[in-house]
């Protein structure tokens, strides 16, 4: 059975494109489509969708508005958002992935390269990890399991949900869901997961923190990243696959959540301890010897890896011939394998210790699965624990 999707745009024009790119793949079919967030939140309420396409800027209710109307009247969807790279853009896009939406797009500058087949296949590729994003991703977006009254919107326009679907309808507005399990140092899944998990004490010495995040990232970052103190006694690198004009304004929104500062690394510049760098979006992170035990970032524009760019597997990989004692890679939620491949070849001539995300707090449980099934993982923990075992195993000053 095909998926169903629904298309949020006020473009006529993007619509129809959008549309074609869709029904072009046996995998989807365009259910629905709306001009504005209004008319999208209210197909939403009365449907279900295995994903919604949500523009950001839109008459009467933009693409920020319905997301935060669905968040207020407990409505639950796999949003994809189509986002500009302009500062405000980028900076509304880290503000959906907060409320709720699971990855976006960047749009073409123009309608005719979106008919193109990089952008086309970029955008198919997306679209099905959305839909494949687990119903516990909404959980963590602060939405309350309880009924609420229906909102002034919804009053407004007549869509009071919360008495359109009986129990047994199934309607995806209607359901919520499952409170969040207790979470526990292992995956739920368990037994298979543990047997491949090995604890070993960690090493004393000089460290550093290399993490590896996709799908789902920008928002889980957010409960890892503030947690980390300012007197870390190490260094973290971090790439989060996004494309450039994006990685900046994530920064920005880390670092307003804690004490420990985050930028967007800078080609040349000291590695410092207590410190959070995030690759640039569109370019491969690696830490470069500088002399003495010093080391800088240090940029390279080689080609997609894994299909994405920045790629873990080259920034874990510039740190083979490194002098820390010990690294410490930490892989989060994403689609694909992207970090593994990197951190075994890390493990053949350094001290590593692995950190993974376990699978009940993942978006997309792809790149921690990956690494999990390769044998190499230490620590498979929920997301809320991350920050607590990258400080057990660094220290402070």
């Amino acid at each position: 059975m095909k998926k169903k999707i629904l298309i949020v745009d006020d473009s006529a024009l993007m619509r129809r494109v959008l549309c074609d790119i869709i029904n072009s793949d046996s995998r989807f079919e365009v259910a629905d489509m709306a001009k504005d967030g209004a008319e999208g939140f209210k197909f939403i309420v009365s449907h279900k969708y295995d994903a919604v396409v949500l523009d950001v800027y839109m008459p009467k209710m933009t693409g920020l508005e319905m997301l935060r109307e669905m968040q207020k009247s407990n409505v639950y969807a796999n949003v994809m958002m189509a986002s500009t790279t302009t500062g405000e853009g980028a900076r509304e896009t880290m503000e959906a992935l907060e409320l709720g939406a699971i990855d976006f797009i960047k749009k073409p500058e123009n309608v005719a390269d979106a008919r193109l087949d990089d952008f086309r296949k970029r955008f198919l590729d997306l679209l099905n990890t959305v839909t494949l994003a687990r119903p516990s991703h909404h959980i963590s977006v602060g939405r309350s399991t309880s009924q609420s009254k229906p909102s002034t919107f919804t009053a407004r326009y007549d869509v009071n949900f919360h008495n359109k679907h009986t129990a047994g309808e199934g309607a995806t507005a209607s359901k919520k869901p499952a409170d969040r399990p207790q979470m526990q140092s292992m995956s739920a899944k368990g037994k298979n997961a543990q047997a491949l998990v090995k604890e070993l004490p960690p090493k004393s010495g000089r460290k550093i923190v290399a993490i590896a995040s996709s799908t789902g990232g920008p928002r889980a970052l957010q409960y890892v990243i503030p947690k980390l103190p300012k007197n870390l006694k190490a260094p973290v690198l971090l790439v989060q696959h996004m494309p450039k004009g994006f990685t900046k304004s994530l920064a920005e929104r880390l670092t307003s959540l804690g004490n420990i500062p985050v930028t967007e690394a800078v080609d040349g510049e000291l590695i410092k301890e207590g410190h959070v760098y995030i690759a640039q979006g569109g370019l491969h992170l690696n830490a470069e010897p500088t002399g003495g035990n010093m080391y800088a970032i240090k940029y390279s524009d080689q080609p997609s890896r894994e299909g994405v760019k920045p790629c873990a597997n080259y920034m874990y990989e510039s740190l083979i011939n490194s002098k820390y004692d010990e690294i410490v890679c930490v892989v989060m939620t994403g689609m694909g394998s992207d970090g593994t491949a990197g951190i075994l070849e890390l493990k053949k001539k350094k001290n590593v210790r692995v950190i993974a995300q376990d699978e009940e707090s993942c978006t997309v449980y792809g790149m921690p699965r990956a690494i999990v099934q390769s044998g190499a993982v230490n620590e498979l923990v929920p997301l809320d624990e991350i920050a607590e075992h990258i400080i057990k195993n660094v220290g402070v000053y």
